[in-house]
């Protein structure tokens, strides 16, 4: 089912710029800069919400206002009016057990401790494709998950993902084209690098 939709999760709010949370809204608004396309505050979905064509289709790229432990009620706000199915969903979001540069394309499993994937699952409903970006484990044990995750990167991470930013976008725009079993089979063949190690689960 081609999807046509593409939510990047974070929280919305200037302090939260640049944190590891925040890495679905980085993508998405890399990949609307590069296409040149404008957002624009929608109420009705709490969301900001921008048009852009990808594969000779209009797809809209979304990120919701609503603080990413709520992010379900803006995309299953979205999918009641269009009368979408999970599966035109396409969602990117942070991963700390992946490490940072590195991603997985899925579309099965749970919310794996993830609360907006949480919400997601239960406003939207399974089956909608997964990017999930690596922004590393905590650094000691004992920190708080809330620290790290709202934490920005540091100088050498930040580097890394600016130089992966182009691979995110490229994989963003595969699962459009090909879907998500086709962009993972594709991403498999690819050599075993550090952008496409463990591509799958």
């Amino acid at each position: 089912m081609a999807i046509s939709f593409i939510a990047g999760l974070g929280n919305p709010g200037l302090q939260y710029q640049g944190s590891r949370h925040n890495i679905g809204f980085a993508i998405v608004d890399a990949l609307a800069e590069e296409m040149g396309a404008t957002w624009k505050s929608s109420a009705q979905y709490q969301a900001h919400l921008a048009k852009v064509t990808l594969s000779g289709r209009q797809v809209w790229l979304v990120k919701p206002q609503t603080f990413m432990n709520e992010s379900g009620r803006s995309l299953g706000s979205l999918a009641r009016f269009y009368k979408a199915l999970p599966e035109t969903f396409a969602v990117v979001y942070d991963d700390i057990t992946i490490d940072v540069g590195r991603f997985k394309i899925s579309v099965q499993g749970g919310a794996g401790g993830h609360n907006g994937v949480a919400s997601l699952l239960s406003h939207l409903g399974a089956g909608f494709s997964r990017l999930r970006i690596g922004v590393g484990a905590k650094a000691h044990p004992e920190m708080d998950l809330k620290d790290h995750v709202l934490g920005g990167f540091d100088a050498t991470e930040e580097a890394t993902i600016r130089n992966k930013m182009p691979e995110f976008i490229k994989s963003v725009k595969l699962l459009v084209d090909k879907g998500a079993e086709d962009a993972m089979n594709l991403l498999n063949q690819k050599p075993n690098t550090t952008e496409v190690t463990n591509i799958t689960e």
